[in-house]
């Protein structure tokens, strides 16, 4: 059976590695859209911060023997807790300045970072195998989802639209959007500004450390895994809507789909589709396709 003259299985085979790297560019851009939409800080670094947990992930498993689902829960609160030690020494001084000195920072910070486990653990990269629990797959009839794959959308998934609810929807994420329009204001109901402020920051960076995990066993752990995804992921983000979590989310799986598409009908358009639509979009809504105008 063929599509527009391209076979099923090849077709789905690639909207499902579209999926894949979807769920990456959402959980990433998700955090991204937290720290600045709660903090105004441009964070360079979360491409360095993804890598990390990554590695975090490769060294419990090689130095202490904590399997996968350990580093799931282990990993994010550890780089989560480097991530707000970031925030309360580096950014806390920079957040009345412009925002070039957060990037500058964070971006150095990245480089900084990069060049440390690139100089312990060389440039090649590591491999970390998938959980037995999650080997295998599934015959879908038109294709093959081999299960950790299928696991990797649906936590993805599941964790995005969580974050999403408990921001939007809950009386924390009113304190957290609050806290952002008018600290002052949020500050004279008794509430700690400054520590929420350091625990958002934290969370982002802890989603970016919990997507490293996942991504660990699918692309190999290397120090060049963040540099080469947040360049598309700061697309994605700008394409949503700098700050907005919905469209971090929808513009996240949705460019991951298109990218796939793009690798059956159109391949030497592939690494480049995504720029391109930023571009349009920066064209005909500066503010991105959620993001409101100022």
């Amino acid at each position: 059976m063929e599509i527009f003259g391209i076979p099923v299985q090849a077709l789905m085979g690639q909207l499902l590695i579209g999926l894949i790297n979807g769920s990456f560019y959402a959980l990433l851009s998700l955090g991204l859209a937290v720290i600045f939409g709660m903090l105004n800080i441009i964070n360079f670094a979360h491409g360095a911060q993804y890598m990390m947990g990554a590695f975090a992930a490769y060294l419990l498993l090689a130095k202490l023997g904590l399997n996968y689902w350990w580093s799931l829960l282990v990993v994010p609160l550890l780089v989560g807790a480097f991530g707000m030690l970031i925030e309360r020494t580096m950014l806390k001084p920079l957040y009345k300045l412009d925002h070039i000195y957060g990037l500058l920072l964070t971006f150095g910070l990245a480089l900084i970072l990069e060049g440390l486990f690139r100089n312990e653990y060389g440039a090649s990269g590591l491999p970390y195998a998938i959980p037995p629990q999650l080997g295998g797959g599934v015959n879908l009839g038109f294709m093959f989802l081999p299960n950790y794959r299928g696991w990797v959308i649906v936590a993805s998934i599941v964790i995005c639209l969580a974050t999403w609810y408990v921001i939007e929807r809950t009386r924390l994420g009113g304190y957290l959007r609050a806290a952002t329009e008018n600290p002052q204001l949020v500050q004279a109901f008794g509430i700690n500004v400054p520590r929420m402020i350091t625990l958002t920051y934290g969370f982002g960076v802890a989603l970016a450390a919990l997507a490293g995990v996942m991504a660990a066993p699918i692309y190999q752990v290397s120090p060049q895994m963040g540099s080469q995804m947040i360049i598309v992921v700061f697309a994605v983000v700008v394409i949503g809507g700098m700050g907005s979590i919905l469209g971090a989310i929808v513009t996240g799986f949705g460019l991951g789909l298109l990218e796939g598409l793009t690798k059956v009908f159109y391949p030497e358009a592939s690494t480049t589709v995504i720029f391109v639509i930023m571009a349009i979009v920066l064209l005909l809504r500066p503010a991105g396709l959620f993001g409101t105008q100022k």
